[in-house]
């Protein structure tokens, strides 16, 4: 099995109809079957149970009883159209509730559905609530919503401005211009040399857990020029030839990963510790013991849907 099959928020079955964004017509007649949605308080999906797991698309009518929105068209799927909406966080009350002899207000609900939760969406693919289809849904529609919400107002002049293009586009009335959702390339690096491979851990980490170095792609760079810079930045490792693997939508906000494989020229590590808290080689059997939850220091390697691990896997099942 290709260990890139099963990177987290991919794999998104949407028909993203872009070619149909720009004719009302096709936009009306979209409209006219009702469709689905999903929605987000803040970061956060709104979900019903479903079984034992829970539901992440609803009506869109039952969407805006809840609050007036703006919808963004996702896409389609063979059942119809699928929509995202951003409500406001006045939707929500906390309900104070006793446990233990405490009161945990840490719990918002939707005011007046008990029937709905919001949940973190890292926690939602982490745990496989959702099928893998309906998280990479969630996915697209946290990113382009994060754009909605940080670009109401033209950078150009200042001026607010409105969606265009079924919500793929916010213009401005006042100078003209129009400014489309944007995602940050990430190149996410495992570096090896002989038998061994350099991961580093950065404070929020959890705790023992060591991951691929990373860093964004700046202007003017290409992505095997960023990985080199990058490696060398926060490991002091030079890099020589650099393999674009595979890459990974990370919708925190709206990252694309991209994994690539890198030899590395030397073993000195002179680590920036403004970026990193450790940063060590691991041989292939520590690795191995990493993933399996037994190393001896109690370190262990990222979360599978994490395109990190995922680049982990591959270089294991060469040796």
């Amino acid at each position: 099995m290709n260990p890139f099959d099963q990177i987290g928020f991919a794999g998104n079955p949407l028909d993203r109809l872009s070619e149909k964004r720009d004719d009302p017509s096709a936009l009306a007649a979209l409209g006219e079957l009702g469709g689905r949605a999903v929605a987000f308080v803040g970061a956060m999906p709104v979900l019903r149970p479903r079984g034992e797991g829970f539901e992440a698309l609803h009506t869109l009518d039952d969407v805006k009883t809840l609050a007036a929105v703006e919808e963004v068209l996702l896409g389609r799927d063979e059942t119809g159209p699928i929509y995202a909406a951003q409500l406001p966080d006045s939707v929500l009350v906390v309900e104070a509730t006793a446990a233990d002899g405490f009161i945990d207000q840490s719990q918002p609900k939707i005011a007046g559905r008990p029937d709905l939760h919001i949940r973190d969406l890292r926690a939602l693919a982490v745990d496989s609530a959702l099928p893998k289809d309906e998280i990479a849904i969630l996915a697209q529609a946290k990113a382009v919503l994060h754009w909605h919400a940080s670009h109401r107002f033209c950078p150009r002049c200042g001026a607010k401005t409105h969606v265009a293009q079924a919500g793929w586009r916010r213009d401005c009335p006042n100078c003209g211009a129009q400014n489309f959702p944007r995602t940050d390339p990430v190149a996410i690096v495992l570096a090896t040399h002989g038998e061994s491979c350099l991961m580093g851990r950065q404070k929020q980490f959890p705790p023992g857990m060591y991951s691929c170095l990373a860093g964004f792609v700046e202007a003017g760079e290409t992505i095997e020029e960023a990985a080199r810079r990058e490696i060398l930045e926060e490991s002091g490792v030079r890099l020589g030839a650099v393999k674009i693997l595979a890459s990974q939508p990370w919708p925190f906000p709206s990252t694309l990963m991209i994994g690539c494989r890198a030899e590395a020229l030397s073993r000195d590590i002179v680590m920036d510790a403004q970026e990193l808290e450790d940063c060590r080689w691991f041989s292939r059997e520590e690795a191995r013991a990493m993933i399996a939850g037994d190393h001896g220091e109690n370190f262990h390697a990222p979360h599978p849907i994490a395109i990190a691990r995922r680049l982990l896997d591959h270089w294991l099942a060469e040796g």
